[in-house]
C-alpha cells in the first residue's frame, strides 16, 4: 500500500489530488461519476461577497489543446453559499476549500469572515487574479504590493489554512509568491489561466463577448510546470500545482517539479471521473517505482 497523504502547511489531506475551482461547481455535479470523499480536497467555484451574473454569452470556446473561458465569476454570493449550498455539500469531503474573489480588499476580508464558522471549510483559496477596481482595474496578482496587501488583510480574519492562487500573467511569478508568503500565506496554488483570445476569421470578430479570456488545458502545461518549479525554489510554503493536468503522468510531473498537491480542472469537462483516475495512476506509478510515500516525490526532479 502506498501512502498518498500529504501535508499542506498543517492541512493533512488523504491524497494530493483536488478539484480546480470553477470546473466542478460545488461538487454535486460530480457525485454520479466518482466518490468525492476519495479526493484530497474539494475546491469549489469562485465565491464573491455579492451575487454576480457573470459575463455575456458566448463566454467559452475550445482552442487548440485548450479551453478559453470568460465566465466572470458567476455565483449567488457568499451568503447563499453559507446558508444554502454548504449544508448540501459538507458531507462530500472533510476538506472543502472555497475560492474567494473580490474587487476590493474589503470584499476578500468580508467573504472570509462569513465563511469562518463553517467546520468543513478548512481552507480558502484567495484568488488574486481579480481586478482591483480601486486601483483602476489592475489585477491584485500582478503586483507584489497588491498581492501582499490582500494576503495581509485576509490573514487578520482567517485563522485556518490560507492558500493564495497566483496569476501567471506576470513577469516574475516567484516574486509574487514570496510576497504572499511573507504576509502569512500557508500555501500557494498556481497557475490560474493565461490571458488569451480567439477570433472567428469568417466574421472577423472575437469569439468571446469579452474579447479576451483565460486559457486552460494541455496547451498551458509546460509553462505552468516551469512556473511551479520556479516558485518551489523561491518559497518555503507548500505549492499546489495546476495547469493542463489531464492524467496521472501530468500530475507526477508537477509533483516532481515541487508541487505538494495538484488540482485537476479542464480534464473534468472531458472525463468527469478524471480526478479519481489521476489518484489511481499516481498510486500505480508509486508501486512501479517502489515509492512507499508520495511525499518522497515532491521536488524530486533530478537535474
Amino acid at each position: 500500500m502506498v501512502d498518498l497523504s500529504v501535508d499542506i502547511g498543517g492541512l493533512i489531506i488523504k491524497t494530493p489530488v483536488m478539484t480546480a475551482s470553477g470546473t466542478c461547481g460545488y461538487g454535486e455535479e460530480l457525485v454520479d461519476f466518482m466518490n468525492i470523499p476519495d479526493l484530497g480536497a474539494l475546491v469549489v467555484k469562485g465565491t464573491t461577497l455579492e451575487p454576480r451574473q457573470g459575463n455575456d454569452y458566448p463566454r467559452m470556446t475550445e482552442t487548440a489543446s485548450g479551453l478559453l473561458n470568460s465566465i466572470g465569476l458567476q455565483n449567488k454570493g457568499v451568503h447563499y453559499f453559507h446558508d444554502e449550498l454548504y449544508p448540501r455539500i459538507e458531507h462530500l469531503n472533510d476538506h472543502i476549500i472555497v475560492n474567494v474573489s473580490g474587487s476590493r480588499i474589503e470584499d476578500y476580508v468580508s467573504v472570509c469572515e462569513i465563511l469562518s464558522d463553517l467546520t468543513k471549510c478548512t481552507a480558502v483559496e484567495v484568488n488574486i487574479s481579480c481586478p482591483n477596481i480601486k486601483e483602476g482595474g489592475i489585477a491584485f496578482g500582478t503586483s507584489c504590493s497588491e498581492a501582499a496587501k490582500v494576503t495581509k488583510e485576509v490573514r487578520k480574519v482567517w485563522k485556518k489554512h490560507m492558500m493564495v492562487k497566483l496569476s501567471p500573467n506576470v513577469t516574475h511569478i516567484a516574486e509574487i509568491a514570496k510576497a504572499v508568503e511573507d504576509e502569512g500565506a500557508d500555501s500557494v496554488s498556481l497557475v490560474n489561466t493565461f490571458l488569451a483570445m480567439a477570433i472567428d476569421a469568417q466574421s472577423r470578430k472575437p469569439i468571446l463577448s469579452t474579447i479576451t479570456g483565460g486559457l486552460s488545458g494541455p496547451a498551458i502545461k509546460p509553462i505552468a510546470l516551469n512556473m511551479v518549479w520556479q516558485v518551489y525554489q523561491a518559497v518555503k510554503i507548500p505549492v499546489i500545482g495546476m495547469g493542463g493536468i489531464m492524467n496521472a503522468k501530468d500530475a507526477i510531473e508537477f509533483i516532481l517539479a515541487g508541487a505538494t498537491a495538484i488540482q485537476v480542472g479542464t480534464a473534468t469537462f472531458i472525463d468527469p471521473a478524471s480526478c479519481i483516475k489521476v489518484i489511481r495512476g499516481i498510486e500505480e506509478y508509486c508501486n512501479e517505482q517502489g515509492v512507499k510515500n508520495v511525499r518522497e516525490l515532491i521536488g524530486g526532479l533530478i537535474i
